[in-house]
């Protein structure tokens, strides 16, 4: 076969394939288009939020839910369109972090009747990285026990080995949502949105290595147990002060 015809030959499928490639293109920009939208849609109602400020959040230094989402949204955006700063490792105080959490789900706990016991036996302890990424870590093992867990949940903290190992165990029989004023439950409904499983582990198992740590899920008869360890780190400078 000529140059020619063997070019001629493989001309249709040439042409099928960039033509492939240019649908894949078209449906990728659609997509991105799609999510840049849904990140628009999501920043409206959590400036508004933002602007009418939160009960006590001006006088609290931890972390509040609106800080997490806005994280989460910053995280989606720099995956979308790439680029962005991410901050630099700093000391967290693990006591008050895990504490934070625990205040932060007491609500949601109740209204699947559902009780969180925080046992708290590693002393100060402080470990290096993103205290946001942290907490949406902690935030998926606890959210994990109340849906699929509950209703007696125990979070726990100890030392071993210049780690700090953070344990989430539930008693193996899941949470009913009670309906209340203004049914939240539907409202939760909403926001879970399919019944999709697996999601908030991932997160859990992402931040923990890239904080050069260990993740563990165990799942029996007796329920379900989570636990992460962390680096401890010595404090330094101003944190010691």
């Amino acid at each position: 076969m000529t140059g020619l015809a063997q070019i001629l030959a493989a001309w249709p499928f040439g042409v099928s394939m960039a033509a492939a490639v240019a649908v894949q293109g078209l449906r990728n920009g659609r997509r991105r288009a799609a999510l840049n939208e849904a990140l628009h849609e999501v920043r409206r109602p959590l400036q508004v939020v933002a602007l009418a400020g939160l009960p006590g959040e001006a006088e609290s230094n931890q972390e509040s839910p609106l800080d997490l989402a806005a994280a989460a949204l910053q995280r989606l955006d720099r995956e979308i369109n790439g680029g962005g700063p991410t901050a630099p490792p700093a000391p967290v105080d693990a006591e008050a972090l895990v504490r934070a959490a625990v205040t932060r789900w007491l609500g949601r706990a109740s209204l699947c009747d559902a009780a969180l016991d925080l046992r708290w036996n590693a002393g100060d302890a402080v470990v290096s990285g993103s205290r946001l990424a942290l907490a949406q870590a902690i935030d998926n093992l606890i959210a994990n026990a109340i849906e699929h867990g509950g209703p007696t949940i125990v979070i726990s903290a100890r030392r071993r080995a210049g780690r700090l190992r953070i344990a989430v165990v539930d008693s193996g029989r899941a949470a009913r949502r009670r309906p209340r004023h203004g049914n939240p439950a539907a409202v939760l409904a909403r926001l879970s949105g399919r019944k999709r499983r697996g999601h908030g582990l991932a997160v859990v198992r992402r931040v923990v290595a890239e904080h050069g740590g260990r993740f563990v899920f165990e799942r029996s008869a007796r329920g379900a147990k989570a636990a992460i360890e962390l680096p401890l780190v010595e404090p330094v400078g101003d944190w010691a002060a």
